[in-house]
């Protein structure tokens, strides 16, 4: 309990921040401050998420294809060759409609640009009408 006291004594005096400051500081240079809309958050976390998994399905497919190819004609690796395959292009099928799906919506939504310009998004349009 000393060495607190004695630690707290020789510190210098730091002013407190407000909760809006210390996320202001933790804040880098070029980070997005807006969690939905072109450049927020969560459109560029889903956006990656997306992009991984088009990835992976392609990389499912290159190697269905090889496991095609290698198979010596035994049926059962032709099978899960094709299987490899077949699943790697429903993959691919998901990301690319999920990719049009979350751009949809998150553009849909209203974000702070569209509250400064007293603009309402597609979405409140469609609810409205």
């Amino acid at each position: 309990m000393g060495v607190a006291v004695f630690a707290m004594a020789l510190a210098p005096s730091v002013s407190a921040l407000t909760l809006q400051e210390g996320a202001e500081a933790a804040r880098c240079d070029g980070c997005p401050t807006d969690l939905f809309g072109d450049t927020g958050v969560f459109k560029q976390v889903t956006n990656t998420i997306l992009y991984i998994v088009g990835i992976i399905a392609v990389v499912m497919l290159i190697v269905g294809g090889i496991k095609y190819v290698i198979s010596g004609g035994d049926s059962k690796k032709v099978t899960d060759a094709k299987n490899t395959v077949l699943y790697a292009i429903i993959g691919l099928v998901v990301a690319f409609l999920a990719f049009a799906i979350v751009n949809f919506v998150i553009s849909a939504l209203p974000s702070s640009d569209n509250k400064n310009n007293n603009e309402t998004s597609l979405l409140i349009q469609t609810i409205q009408s």
